[in-house]
């Protein structure tokens, strides 16, 4: 297939007025990523492949999503809906240009895999000038169905217009094909509108071919790949889908789930070796988890990146931005955001660290919050290695917690406090300097220990 160039152009101007919804239909998220990155996901990248995307007016986000995804992508926009070969053919300029293979699917079926795409392409590469995807439904009513003549499509048969016999074939079309690019715009040309709608559909392309003497031909998929979302019904359904496999796929990579059914995890999360995750964690997306790792129950977790062997909750969230440092310990109820903690790191009860950089090996108290925002800007703090904050410790941003200082229980910061200077009294109105270092010579019975 890499020999071979490719188009592929991506449906996505429906209105979706029955997702009930003012945002777009292919904006909306399963695993954590809109449908349309799904589609784009799968679409054929590297040398020689392009994208083209048709959205509708007025639709923007869609085309700055459908750019996010891939830089490369050719919008291109369907002023009127006039079916699928009129939306196909808003791609023009794009399919005039000249590829071996084009692959027209949709913005709407977040499950087709890269795998399935290439299987498309195949019958190309040996002449066929269409290869059409199709499935086996359980239940076909409503569906086109193929009607085949050994290996040979030879038409699609809408429901409404099938006969009693054609309605008895469970063979139906899922929309997505492939087309020979050196024949494209010779077959979709022709596709005329004289139906009740007036509409050009993609599906009468068969027909023009088998009606010239080339080759159609069936790729058969799951029915699960090829769902399309109309209500949100349908999306909850392809979730529920799209979990199960990732799950599935966690879990042949080594990743412990005590319960999976429990577990929601994102389309890009990257698990290490020997990571456990306990029941009812939600893991949302930019999310990275290092060897040894342990999620503890009802934790969520979004843009968050954990080293080795970090223990986190139960009950704890970690927020956009936060870093954790090989060994950390997050416990429960605690949350973090935009926060660095470095190694060995203990934040084990009710507190909040936002916008912070905390130093190796540093203890957090139970009920230590960062006052990270005066109610104009946010500030910072920065808590030095070996650190001690006592529980109850308000530390109000900006400030500097040096290493090895040591603050009491209750105490609120608003200063900076010097490297092994211990903060005791409420407002800091005393910070004695090399106060942490006596701490921790009275604590040995007067003998001097290393920080």
């Amino acid at each position: 297939m890499t020999a071979r160039s490719s188009l592929t152009i991506v449906l996505a101007a429906g209105e979706g007025t029955r997702m009930r919804s003012s945002v777009p239909k292919v904006l909306h998220p399963v695993a954590s990523q809109t449908l349309l990155a799904h589609v784009l996901g799968a679409a054929p990248t590297g040398t020689g492949t392009a994208l083209a995307v048709v959205i509708g007016p007025d639709h923007q986000a869609v085309a700055d999503e459908a750019k996010r995804i891939r830089s490369d992508a050719l919008i291109f926009v369907q002023r009127e809906r006039l079916g699928t070969a009129h939306a196909v053919l808003a791609a023009r300029e794009a399919i005039a240009r000249g590829v071996d293979d084009v692959l027209i699917a949709f913005g709407d079926t977040p499950l087709i895999s890269a795998e399935t795409f290439a299987r498309l392409r195949a019958p190309l590469a040996n002449g066929a000038a269409i290869a059409a995807l199709g499935f086996r439904a359980v239940d076909p009513t409503g569906y086109g169905r193929f009607i085949v003549e050994g290996d040979r499509l030879v038409a699609i048969r809408e429901h409404a217009d099938a006969g009693a016999e054609e309605r008895k074939i469970d063979l139906c079309n899922a929309g997505v094909m492939a087309i020979d690019g050196r024949r494209a715009l010779a077959i979709l040309d022709k596709i005329g509108n004289a139906n009740s709608k007036g509409e050009y559909y993609l599906t009468d392309a068969v027909g023009i071919v088998r009606d010239i003497g080339w080759e159609s031909v069936v790729i058969e998929t799951s029915e699960d790949e090829v769902r399309g979302i109309n209500t949100k019904a349908q999306l909850a359904e392809a979730e529920a889908v799209m979990q199960t496999r990732l799950r599935k796929a966690a879990m042949e990579a080594g990743v412990t789930l005590i319960a999976p059914e429990t577990v929601y995890l994102a389309a890009d999360t990257v698990f290490g070796k020997d990571v456990t995750i306990e029941p009812f964690v939600v893991i949302g997306p930019g999310v990275s988890i290092a060897d040894g790792a342990v999620i503890h129950s009802f934790s969520h977790i979004v843009e968050t990146t954990l080293g080795k062997k970090v223990s986190i909750g139960p009950y704890a969230r970690l927020r956009p931005g936060t870093s954790l440092g090989d060994g950390a310990r997050i416990g429960n109820f605690v949350e973090t955001k935009a926060a660095t903690l470095e190694a060995g790191v203990k934040v084990n009860h009710l507190s909040y660290i936002g916008d912070a950089t905390v130093g190796a090996n540093s203890n957090i108290g139970a009920g230590t919050i960062t006052c990270n925002y005066d109610g104009f800007k946010k500030h910072k703090t920065v808590i030095g290695q070996g650190a001690f904050v006592g529980t109850n410790s308000s530390l109000v941003a900006p400030v500097k917690i040096g290493n090895g200082a040591y603050i009491g229980s209750g105490s609120v910061i608003t200063r900076d406090v010097p490297d092994d200077a211990m903060a005791l009294e409420r407002n800091q109105q005393t910070i004695r300097e090399g106060g942490a270092a006596r701490y921790r010579e009275m604590k040995t019975g007067g003998k001097k220990t290393e920080k």
